[in-house]
């Protein structure tokens, strides 16, 4: 390779990395484009976040309780914890209220898991990919079921990564293992075993390094078969095996497509309803919401939504992440919820929504 040659190399490839790393975010960049969908509403917001003006709020996650917690004081049949990807983390009820901000820094997205005890108590643990400088890499905070009075969701610790700029974020279950699985801006793919050490600091292992493509953040983990979803934003939605052994070997279930999958293709998430499992992703380039069959021998698309005015509630454009979770949740979410991100809120800057799944359910004949 002669030295012209190799300087272009260097250049185009500089190039290229800017272009992946300095992607423009702005809050609006889904107003006045919403694509057909069959309609339903939000039944329920949540104040906006703390960052005013910019694109801030980004993915929710959703912990429910068959028997009542206690967070900061409050007595509650679970909560959503969401990001504002400007500042940190917050916990919000079931309702919508505020019940905790823990001023984090730069967490984008954030998912939720049990199967982990610290201390010989059985927590509830919360990992976001975190782009805070200083601590790039995942988040983790620990939430105590059993705890009472002043009882909070407090910072655990952090994984360390060689992903310059972590994205989007889940975490699974293989048997008895959790699995925290990191989705790098440039398409970096990074699978952990995350465990507590014998100090009750967790401990991660790498099992899994691969490459996606190209920008992508959409992440949802079905261990039910043993499937992982990736959505890389600009070409569609791949089906990965969960076990890291597979390696980088992929199905793209679904291409960016007109009328189904608009880019950007954003966040990603599973609801269980009874025998039935559904992936639903956000269309964020037209602002709808597709839905997948997924518990079968292969995902079977079976239509889209969009969230319009109603209720007392403005409709979503623009999302960025959300989360869904079957069964009973509370007496207002007595089959299950889907929370999505706003990006155009019409008081104040952006928030989150809550979303009654039977109203998605029968809008879509599921």
């Amino acid at each position: 390779m002669t030295v012209r040659t190799l300087i272009a190399t260097v250049a185009a490839a500089a190039l290229l990395s800017a272009c992946a790393t300095h992607e423009v975010d702005y809050q609006g960049e889904g107003e006045g484009v919403v694509g057909a969908g069959t309609p339903v509403h939000a039944v329920l917001e949540t104040p906006s976040v703390g960052t005013a003006g910019e694109d801030a709020a980004d993915d929710p996650a959703i912990w429910a309780s068959a028997t009542p917690v206690h967070v900061k004081g409050a007595s509650v049949g679970g909560w959503v914890a969401g990001t504002d990807k400007k500042a940190g983390l917050y916990i919000y009820g079931l309702d919508g209220t505020i019940l905790q901000f823990l001023p984090e820094g730069l967490l984008n997205n954030v998912d939720v898991v049990e199967g982990l005890s610290i201390g010989g108590r059985p927590q509830v643990v919360l990992g976001a990919s975190d782009r805070t400088p200083g601590k790039v890499g995942i988040a983790l905070y620990a939430f105590d079921p059993a705890g009472t009075g002043d009882n909070a969701v407090r910072p655990w610790g952090n994984i360390a990564t060689d992903v310059v700029e972590p994205y989007g974020f889940c975490f699974a279950r293989r048997g008895d293992e959790v699995h925290a699985i990191l989705v790098g801006h440039e398409g970096e793919l990074r699978q952990f075993v995350l465990t507590v050490g014998a100090d009750g600091q967790p401990s991660a292992r790498l099992v899994r390094r691969a490459e996606i493509g190209s920008i992508s953040e959409g992440c949802a983990a079905d261990e039910a078969t043993n499937a992982l979803y990736i959505a890389e934003e600009n070409v569609g939605v791949w089906r990965y095996d969960l076990d890291p052994a597979s390696g980088a070997a992929r199905t793209l279930i679904q291409p960016i497509a007109p009328g189904v999958l608009v880019a950007d293709a954003e966040g990603l998430t599973i609801l269980q309803d009874g025998a039935a499992s559904y992936l639903i992703g956000s269309s964020q380039g037209d602002s709808t919401f597709p839905v997948w069959r997924i518990d079968g021998a292969a995902p079977q698309y079976r239509g889209r939504f969009v969230v319009t005015d109603g209720n007392g509630v403005d409709g979503i454009t623009g999302t960025d992440g959300l989360d869904a979770l079957g069964g009973r949740i509370s007496d207002r979410f007595p089959e299950g919820v889907v929370v999505i991100q706003d990006d155009v809120n019409d008081v104040g800057t952006q928030n989150f929504k809550y979303v009654d799944w039977r109203d998605i359910r029968a809008a879509l004949g599921l």
